[in-house]
């Protein structure tokens, strides 16, 4: 979907690696928690606490979790998920612009 309608917005953004990666939080109408950000070329590691699936809307990065040695590339349109309490390595080729749901 890329109109996102009642929702509540989060003003403040999440600011990582020195700007190369921010977003924005927001509940959607059905109550879940989420956030909307952009990443810049780099490469960057992730923990989470919750699990995520996350969702390429536009670019390519390349991404391996914490317990494999394989690097999956992944494009508009594609997902992936993050185990709760684990890690990412992600290396951004392009400008990516993505949405992360946080699960329960």
């Amino acid at each position: 979907m890329s109109i996102l309608k009642n929702i509540d917005l989060e003003k403040k953004a999440n600011v990582y690696f020195d700007g190369k990666v921010t977003s924005r939080s927001f509940v959607d109408k059905e109550g879940e928690r989420k956030s909307l950000g952009i990443m810049m070329p780099g490469t960057y590691n992730f923990g989470t606490a919750a699990a995520e699936l996350m969702e390429i809307i536009d670019g390519e990065c390349e991404v391996k979790l914490k317990d494999s040695n394989e690097w999956k590339t992944y494009s508009a349109t594609e997902t992936f998920l993050v185990p709760a309490n684990s890690s990412f390595d992600i290396k951004v080729k392009t400008l990516t612009d993505y949405c992360c749901s946080y699960l329960k």
